[in-house]
């Protein structure tokens, strides 16, 4: 090399060192990451994703998760697949995620491996294929995924995919609560609660829920608050029991929610407050607990605490029945009933009845009994006669054909 030459590298080395030293964390890695770092390139990636130590830019990070999984680092691949599957900032693409996830997971990722087990569980960009979905799970468990683990221990424990093994489950459930996924907690608590696959330990499961809880798992967090509220494995406290509550809800757990509005109307841990037993109801009903839009909605049919408008009851009671609540289908049959609407009540009592709601068998039963909105069961058709009902306000010819 020329004495010209060496002393261009030099000074090109000696440039880069400087440069190096003077720049910010972030400036650095994105320097290591233009030279052709994968490593580098994703770790800005992740910078980008948080907003750690840069402006948060999910397109940016987008853009250097590409970058990294191009330049074979698998965590790069793991990354950009995830910003695929929930739609962050590029068009949502369960197929693309599941192929970068499989790219990851071939070359060691666990959490990769993880994620496509969830993909094949579910049946989302691939087909459902619960046995891959266990296969994948067990090599992210092997892996050191913590949430493999979690995954793994619900399938034995739900029976899906493989014979049900309960102390199997407790097992997995442990390992993942060990290695810091705090739906674990949550769920190995649950066995200890309940006693499936271990020795029932009420205390022991007080502790789990608090592990969880403390982690930011919300549904520990209403698991420990239930715990407080029916003085198991802890001594009864409801003051705690609707601060564990507010801590579920607050961390997107619809029962929670739910569980507060009861305190708030019956001042059971807190003051009474009628406002905010109806915020929190709703709250609960729009994050998709069936039984806080039955509770609101019995709240407006009555109009006792707050102003009684039946539309809005009819509309809760209804939501409230189409998420699986016989209650608000009973409720809502109850309104048609008395409005003279009989159809509609047979419709909602049958599918109370149908849930198991033994009041609207009964209230079935008087109906075809009496013919309200049905031909009477004992109905005969014979010669000229004619039997009428009303259906919507019209009256229609009760004949053989509404008997089937």
């Amino acid at each position: 090399m020329s004495r010209k030459n060496a002393f261009t590298v030099f000074v090109a080395l000696v440039g880069a060192v400087l440069v190096q030293t003077a720049c910010s964390a972030p400036q650095k890695l994105q320097w290591s990451c233009t030279v052709g770092d994968a490593v580098a390139c994703n770790s800005i990636g992740e910078k980008y994703a948080r907003g750690e130590d840069v402006q948060k830019d999910a397109g940016k990070a987008v853009t250097f998760y590409q970058k990294a999984c191009d330049g074979g680092n698998a965590k790069g691949c793991s990354n950009l697949g995830l910003m695929y599957a929930k739609g962050v900032d590029v068009l949502k693409d369960d197929a693309k995620a599941v192929q970068l996830y499989q790219k990851a997971c071939a070359v060691g990722d666990a959490v990769a491996c993880n994620s496509i087990g969830e993909k094949y569980a579910k049946g989302e960009g691939v087909q459902k294929d619960v046995t891959k979905a266990v296969t994948l799970y067990q090599k992210a468990c092997d892996g050191s995924s913590a949430a493999g683990c979690d995954n793994l221990g619900l399938m034995y424990d739900d029976g899906g995919g493989m014979p049900k093994d309960e102390a199997k489950a407790v097992a997995l459930y442990q390992k993942a609560c060990d290695g810091g996924t705090t739906a674990g907690c949550s769920h190995i608590g649950l066995m200890y609660e309940n006693g499936a696959g271990v020795a029932r330990d009420e205390a022991k499961a007080v502790t789990l829920y608090q592990k969880a809880c403390d982690g930011g798992n919300a549904r520990g967090c209403l698991l420990l608050g239930g715990m407080f509220t029916y003085g198991r494995g802890v001594e009864s406290d409801q003051t705690k029991s609707a601060q564990l509550y507010r801590k579920a809800c607050d961390g997107g757990e619809a029962l929670g929610c739910h569980n507060l509005a009861v305190r708030y109307s019956t001042g059971a841990g807190v003051q009474r407050d009628v406002a905010k037993s109806v915020e929190y109801y709703q709250k609960a009903c729009d994050g998709g607990e069936a039984r806080g839009c039955v509770n609101l909605g019995k709240m407006y049919a009555d109009g006792e605490t707050v102003g009684q408008n039946p539309i809005k009851a009819v509309q809760l009671y209804e939501k409230g029945c189409n998420g699986g609540q016989a209650q608000g289908c009973h409720n809502l049959a109850v309104i048609y009933f008395d409005s003279n609407i009989y159809p509609k009540a047979v419709q909602f009592f049958k599918k109370a009845c149908d849930m198991g709601m033994a009041g609207s068998c009964i209230n079935l039963g008087y109906i075809y009994a009496n013919g309200k909105g049905v031909c009477p069961a004992s109905t005969t058709f014979s010669g000229q006669r004619q039997l009428f009902f009303p259906i919507d306000d019209n009256y229609k010819l009760c004949d053989s054909l509404m008997l089937r």
